[in-house]
């Protein structure tokens, strides 16, 4: 470990040389351009000598509406969450169908597929923040106390947004401290499992251009899982700085840690999904919590230059730590003791060390101009991104069945009567030990024309430079490698009549794969391709809309087993997803909230490979693990008044299909149905009562798998009641 030390403390020297260079470049490039439409999602405006700072334009948007973008885009806003008091991104994105859950790493992280497509399966899925690459690293599932609402970008968007995951982007946009203006909320909840939460939500007008907002919240109860016990707590603040009415400032703050043991979920034998009770845990108690922490910062300025044009400079620093010993399932069925006697589960020990960084700067000049009939808005930006990475991992394995081993030495415990700390905690041997490197710069430009009142259309593209460094200590080699790539986009939007909007998009993208072949030489970059076109809604003057979709994407350069050399990774595998969507959201006449959101998904392997973990055969047609071919989210609530009270009552459906639960066998989850109602009423002026129950009819469900010793089950019926006051 001395040595990657001393390699992290020349990395952090050197970091700050390149994030300066960075910043004194991309104000520079942005200076020879000449545009960028002014983003309209910030409004500032005088009040008499006071300064009131309505929103916070975002990165990458520009001056559109949404039926004006050639692309698919749901939002999941503050009333959705708030109404069915959703507190992880996880739970978030399951109210849009064309999300499904991935591997969690023992509920330790946020893993998720768009349109069918997810990126590395052994790392966290990468998402935005305010428009900013800043959701990379191992801080844990993101809590939702400080987030706004979540967006949902669908396919590929590298020429504005960057390297990312080929189904689509997650974007997070975090309450901001509102100039101006002072209000708050604190909430007291107390759920099944005796999990109790407080969360508090305070904006506070300091002066006539200065505000506050200070979220924080505090997390801890048991679940349906035995032995584990989580604890999560968080501080989210948030400054906003009016410099002038044209002028705005805001830092972010974030400081998170949780503390849950790693739990690896249930085993399933021969397929039967009641080979153990869905509270059972498998792992050993003894290994203690797994602690995840992360404390990131981001800073922004935003200018109206003049009412056509605006910049926006900002740059975001997040570090990430996870730490902890886990004892799991043995994956392999040479090694698994339970595919002979049918209860002796052979185990691996583990122990992680991961720790990541990343810093982000990012310009962005928007605005419009005409060239004879033709309007021209713009987007020109550039951006510098690196992530760090710093992964020590150690593993006990037991050794073959063939070789007979005693219970203490395969690690073993009994499914059908699990005895903890039975045995002594085997020591681990270091199997990784490498420093990662993702280093990038990248510049785009993007022009929407309107040629008629109805007709429009989107041109652009980006160019990025990554480089890519692996210092592996346990093989003393260090890779390094370069790669330029241009990403080029194109959409058309044509206007049918007032409420409907046709649309077409075609775009390319990729995605960094991380590590090394067999060679030492760092791996290709994962392709992307996309075509999509739909039909958009907007009804009763902007309160319903909706977006009809059908897509391709496919990508090529997924990390496949090399079958000459035992335990090493290929970038040689292929991929194709297409699909049908269907989204509507919105407030009905008679005071009625609806979101409906359909999934038509068929995603699956386009080359023959060997899986890079369990070096299964994968075939052209076999369908990608975790991706339900239909998925649906539909629900509905109505506002009432009583005794002059105000109060909601809401229903949801969620449907998820049977689906792949691992790669290269024919292992499969079954599909599941959860029901779920929420409501709340005020009792007195700024003070209301709310409650929720999931899974109402406590349906055995799973959430996820990675293997069939290692699936993910969902939590059964599970209610909430809790205080909201609001000032």
């Amino acid at each position: 470990m001395s040595s990657i030390r001393l390699q992290r403390s020349r990395a952090v020297s050197t970091r700050v040389q390149h994030l300066c260079s960075a910043a004194s470049a991309l104000p520079l490039a942005i200076a020879l351009c000449v545009s960028p439409a002014a983003a309209q999602t910030s409004d500032a405006v005088h009040h008499g000598d006071a300064i009131t700072v309505t929103g916070v334009r975002q990165a990458y948007r520009g001056d559109f509406a949404l039926r004006e973008i050639p692309q698919s885009i749901a939002e999941i806003d503050a009333e959705t969450l708030q109404q069915n008091n959703i507190l992880r991104l996880t739970d978030a994105l399951d109210m849009n169908a064309s999300v499904a859950r991935q591997n969690t790493l023992g509920g330790l992280w946020d893993s998720f597929a768009i349109r069918g497509f997810a990126g590395d399966e052994n790392l966290p899925s990468g998402y935005l923040v305010n428009g900013f690459n800043a959701g990379r690293g191992f801080g844990g599932q993101r809590d939702v106390a400080g987030i706004e609402r979540v967006e949902v970008l669908k396919g590929p968007a590298a020429t504005l947004i960057g390297r990312g995951e080929p189904g689509g982007t997650i974007n997070l946009v975090t309450k901001q401290a509102e100039v101006g203006r002072s209000f708050g909320t604190a909430t007291l909840q107390y759920g099944s499992y005796d999990r109790v939460r407080a969360d508090a939500d305070a904006n506070l007008a300091l002066t006539n251009g200065v505000s506050a907002r200070l979220i924080g919240y505090y997390e801890e109860g048991d679940s349906f899982r035995d032995y584990v016990h989580q604890t999560r707590w968080g501080f989210l603040p948030s400054i906003g700085v009016a410099l002038s009415d044209r002028t705005r400032l805001t830092y972010d703050f974030e400081w998170t840690r949780v503390e849950v043991p790693f739990d690896r979920g249930i085993v399933v034998l021969n397929g039967d999904f009641d080979t153990v009770p869905r509270s059972r845990f498998l792992g050993e108690p003894g290994d203690r919590d797994t602690v995840a922490r992360a404390t990131g910062h981001q800073l922004r300025l935003e200018h109206d230059l003049n009412d056509d044009w605006s910049l926006l400079v900002g740059a975001s620093h997040r570090d990430t730590l996870l730490t902890g010993f886990s004892s799991d399932a043995e994956t392999v069925a040479s090694r698994q003791m339970l595919y002979v006697d049918g209860h002796s589960l052979s185990r691996q020990r583990r122990s992680r060390r991961y720790d990541a960084e990343h810093s982000v700067l990012r310009a962005e000049l928007s605005g419009q101009f005409e060239t004879g009939a033709l309007r021209h808005r713009i987007l020109i930006g550039g951006d510098f991104d690196q992530f760090e990475y710093d992964n020590y991992f150690t593993r006990f394995r037991p050794p073959a069945v063939s070789s007979v081993p005693s219970n203490e030495a395969g690690y073993v415990i009994d499914i059908d009567n699990p005895v903890y700390g039975q045995y002594p905690l085997p020591d681990t041997t270091v199997i990784t030990n490498r420093l990662d490197t993702q280093r990038s710069f990248g510049f785009y430009v993007q022009d929407q024309i309107e040629l008629t009142d109805r007709l429009q259309i989107r041109i652009g593209g980006r160019y990025d430079n990554l480089r890519l460094e692996t210092d592996n200590s346990l093989s003393a080699v260090l890779s390094k490698r370069s790669r330029s790539r241009f990403s080029p986009q194109a959409g058309i939007v044509y206007e049918l009549n007032d409420p409907l909007t046709l649309y077409a998009a075609y775009g390319q993208g990729y995605r960094a794969n991380v590590g090394t072949d067999a060679q030492g030489v760092i791996f290709d970059p994962e392709t992307s391709e996309s075509i999509e076109a739909g039909l958009k809604l907007t009804a009763l003057g902007g309160k319903l809309t909706g977006t009809f979709a059908l897509y391709q994407l496919t990508k090529d350069n997924v990390l496949a087993s090399d079958a000459n050399n035992p335990g090493f990774s290929v970038a040689i595998g292929k991929a194709r997803s297409r699909g049908v969507e269907l989204n509507l959201n919105g407030h009905l006449p008679g005071d009625v909230d609806v979101l409906l959101s359909y999934a038509y998904t068929d995603a699956e392997a386009r080359s023959s490979v060997l899986d890079p973990n369990y070096s299964f055969q994968i075939n052209p047609g076999d369908r990608l693990i975790n991706i339900p071919r239909h998925s649906l989210n539909v629900q509905a609530a109505k506002h009432f008044t009583i005794a002059e009270r105000e109060g909601q009552l809401g229903a949801g459906v969620q449907y998820v299909g049977k689906r792949s639960g691992e790669t290269g066998t024919d292992f499969m989850l079954p599909s599941h149905t959860l029901v779920r109602l929420f409501g709340h009423v005020e009792l007195i002026d700024g003070l209301e009562l709310f409650g929720t129950v999931t899974n109402l009819f406590d349906e055995h469900w799973y959430a996820s798998s990675y293997a069939s010793v290692w699936v993910q089950p969902g939590a059964p019926r599970t209610a909430t009641i809790g205080l909201r006051a609001r000032f």
